[in-house]
């Protein structure tokens, strides 16, 4: 299991180098999804929802007709990024 130690600023920008679309902002990790509509935006939602929960790591998530924006922290680390943030988001990735 990824760790739930905060990361450094150097680590998170080498993690950013491998998720396209991802920043750093206000001690997350975060990217705006644009899908061609309403359905294709839920369905991303429930798809990620199932890694989020066998990690039992969730997002802040935020769901406007066909945009899905997602920030991840890790509230045990005090906010902070931490690997399984990067795990995360990597997942994500891949799903879109």
């Amino acid at each position: 299991m990824p760790s739930r130690d905060p990361l450094s600023d150097d680590a998170i920008a080498d993690a950013l180098d491998d998720l396209p679309g991802w920043t750093h902002e206000d001690d997350r990790l975060k990217k705006t999804y644009e899908f061609s509509d309403f359905r294709e935006a839920i369905s991303f939602v429930v798809r990620l929802s199932f890694y989020a929960e066998e990690m039992m790591h969730h997002p802040e998530l935020e769901n406007v007709y066909n945009t899905v924006s997602i920030a991840l922290t890790t509230h045990d680390a005090d906010g902070q990024v931490t690997e399984m943030d990067v795990e995360l988001a990597s997942q994500i990735e891949a799903l879109a």
